[in-house]
């Protein structure tokens, strides 16, 4: 945003300090929509790009279109195709859309009952937000139970009030994203990332250890397809029902031998896949996202991409995605930024004149080059750089596209 020409003065809230050199922060918690609201009209803000979810999810946008300003963001209603997993699976039923067939249930006794009719592996999803962490692959009944357990017993809050039971698909993962105003639908872009926390693709399920875009497995003829047979009937829908959807729609894709189904979507770019969208991202993305925001996509100027890759390796804090260590000094950020890399800030702050951990997801590392091999290096070797010692992070973020590469 602050490279757009468009944009003449960015703000961020609440920021940390990676963004403050870009944009002046302001001390305001993404859950205190009064504060935004206060804080838009004062300063007379004439658009708002809402990057989480939860303020999505709670009606910020609502209320910020209410008062005459551009936001880029779904409404709270639109915004349940992330907020309720149960919702997007309903959609899909209605509007025809390729996805694993499902069961919602709304206690531990009705899960377990559906279960006898799902194979095992089986996947369990809290059907509320849950950080990207709410979702459990049972591989036996044992784990399908005790998933169901924890959900309802409150593991993931009020997110687990509500469970899906989904049947098991099998294939290659790939993110597609595409602009909305409403009405119109463009294509913004792929990336594929690497959710389990360990080395391998093992352990629990994170928000995202890293990424890289764009990702081959998602050809043009895919591509096309996807558009087709899933945005374009998600945002028809959607505007069909009163409800239509201004904002980025992240399809989470599973490319399976019949075609790709829809796992889930979300309702912004979303970490660590918008750090490799925005490192190819050419044009002006301000106003880009403001046409899209103001019902103005037919004719706005079509999204540009550069044609290299970028890898992104997430920094995470011990611990994750459990409890994660926080506190822990970082040191040599701008030893790691030389050479075109670019360490952007997820979950840090200041203490003093020092950078500490303040989350469990900390830096995104992110590099370019020609190849996604070439791309893995650099981001590894800036890694490689920095000083976390309260830090981990996988080192075989890529190893599908690298693998294609070798052959």
């Amino acid at each position: 945003m602050a490279q757009s020409p468009s944009c003449r003065k960015l703000y961020a809230a609440p920021g940390n300090p990676g963004i403050e050199a870009h944009a002046e922060c302001v001390a305001i918690a993404t859950d205190d929509l009064d504060g935004l609201i206060a804080f838009c009209t004062e300063r007379g803000i004439d658009f708002v790009v809402v990057g989480p979810e939860a303020p999505l999810v709670a009606g910020l946008a609502d209320r910020l279109r209410a008062l005459g300003i551009a936001t880029f963001g779904p409404g709270a209603a639109a915004a349940r195709l992330e907020g309720s997993k149960g919702f997007t699976k309903d959609l899909c039923a209605r509007a025809a859309i390729p996805t694993a067939a499902y069961v919602r249930c709304t206690s531990a006794d009705e899960a377990l009952a559906v279960l006898d009719g799902f194979s095992i592996p089986v996947v369990i999803k809290a059907d509320g937000l849950a950080a990207g962490k709410g979702v459990v692959i049972a591989e036996t009944r044992d784990e399908a139970e005790a998933a169901i357990a924890d959900m309802f017993d409150g593991a993931f809050g009020s997110a687990g009030a509500e469970v899906v039971i989904e049947e098991f698909m099998t294939g290659e993962e790939a993110s597609f994203f595409a602009l909305s105003d409403g009405t119109n639908v463009i294509a913004f872009g792929s990336a594929q990332d690497h959710k389990r926390v360990g080395d391998g693709d093992v352990g629990p399920n994170t928000g995202g250890m890293g990424a890289y875009s764009p990702a081959p497995v998602l050809t043009e003829a895919l591509e096309a397809h996807v558009m087709d047979r899933i945005i374009r009937p998600t945002v028809t829908t959607l505007a069909a029902e009163g409800t239509p959807y201004v904002g980025v729609l992240f399809a989470g894709l599973m490319l399976t031998d019949a075609g790709p189904k829809l796992i889930e979507y979300n309702a912004r770019f979303g970490d660590p896949e918008c750090q490799v969208l925005m490192m190819r991202y050419t044009g002006d993305l301000a106003a880009l996202l403001h046409a899209a925001a103001t019902g103005a996509l037919a004719t706005a100027t079509p999204p540009a991409f550069a044609g290299d890759y970028a890898l992104t390796v997430v920094m995470a804090a011990n611990g994750y995605p459990a409890t994660p260590e926080k506190g822990g000094a970082i040191h040599g950020i701008a030893d790691a930024e030389s050479g075109g890399v670019r360490v952007f800030h997820a979950g840090t702050a200041r203490d003093g004149d020092q950078i500490i951990a303040a989350g469990g997801r900390v830096l995104n590392v992110t590099a370019t080059g020609r190849t996604v091999t070439e791309a893995q290096a650099r981001a590894y070797a800036a890694v490689d750089k920095l000083d976390f010692a309260t830090g981990f992070c996988r080192r075989d973020i890529g190893w599908r596209e690298v693998a294609r590469e070798a052959e």
